[in-house]
């Protein structure tokens, strides 16, 4: 049997689960929390957004349609019965003050959000399906599914099979920067993850014209402060080379081991000492 819940209600789900769980930590001595107060956003399953990106990215893209009928074994599901639940996790104003003075490799604190902090989000996401499976409503999270897997797309190069930016964009989270980061309402220095559940909510509007609307460099031909943030050279006016992003992640695996005192990795540079930090700098220029 099935239980009310609507917009607000899962909304009060993830901010319960971040204000109180236990499970939102950095695990460093001070037990410093990963996240502040999540954003939430919403995509009926049947967007044609959905579709589009299968189309740009490659035949491998699954659709919230796909994943529900192989996930549950029920192609008879509809694409209209579904929605997608996307929510944005900002860092904390500690980790993104620490990360501003880095220029090679991470902070501390950065690195734990990033290994420990996507702990985090995985115990949200699976915390945030029970809570709907519980009240009579199936849920799934893309990313823990067998068919989330990484890819190579004809266009993109490195891609994957479902994409938490892609569907935080549909559910009127953000836009992309120059750097590929997305920028939402409380900024690019987040991370994000999503629920597709069989439960008709209504969509948040997009109050956005494409995507890329929210960046000084495409709106206004202003900034590349990412450009110059990061230390790979990975970003330019063509957009972020990829390849040369995930090279200086894996060099930074030795440096959090010998500095922190953790199995980590990390970069984050593009994404903090940046106008869209931790805002959308066009509304506030």
């Amino acid at each position: 049997m099935q239980s009310k819940i609507d917009e607000n209600g899962i909304r009060q789900v993830l901010e319960d689960f971040i204000a109180h769980s236990p499970h939102n930590s950095l695990r460093n001595d001070a037990g410093e929390k990963s996240f502040d107060k999540p954003l939430v956003g919403f995509a009926r399953g049947d967007d044609p957004l959905f579709e589009a990106y299968r189309e740009h990215v490659g035949p491998f893209y699954i659709t919230p349609w796909e994943l529900f009928a192989i996930t549950f074994r029920d192609p008879d599901v509809r694409a209209e019965h579904l929605t997608v639940i996307s929510y944005i996790l900002p860092q904390t104003d500690a980790t993104k003050a620490d990360n501003r003075k880095a220029h090679t490799f991470p902070a501390e604190r950065w690195a734990r959000a990033r290994i420990f902090g996507e702990q985090v989000n995985e115990e949200l996401r699976r915390h945030l399906a029970a809570a709907l499976t519980g009240m009579g409503h199936r849920a799934v999270a893309p990313v823990l599914t067998p068919q989330f897997s990484r890819r190579i797309s004809p266009r993109h190069g490195i891609s994957s099979t479902w994409s938490e930016r892609h569907a935080a964009y549909a559910c009127g989270l953000g836009t992309f920067g120059l750097c590929d980061g997305l920028i939402t309402p409380v900024g690019k220095a987040v991370r994000i993850g999503s629920v597709v559940a069989e439960i008709q909510l209504a969509p948040t509007p997009r109050p956005y014209a494409d995507h890329q609307a929210y960046c000084l460099y495409y709106a206004r031909g202003t900034c590349k402060k990412c450009a110059s943030r990061c230390p790979a050279g990975a970003i330019t006016e063509a957009g972020k080379d990829k390849r040369l992003c995930l090279e200086h992640v894996v060099r930074s695996k030795a440096y959090v081991a010998a500095n922190f005192g953790f199995e980590g990795y990390g970069c984050g540079l593009c994404q903090t000492g940046v106008p869209c930090e931790s805002r959308v700098p066009l509304k506030t220029e």
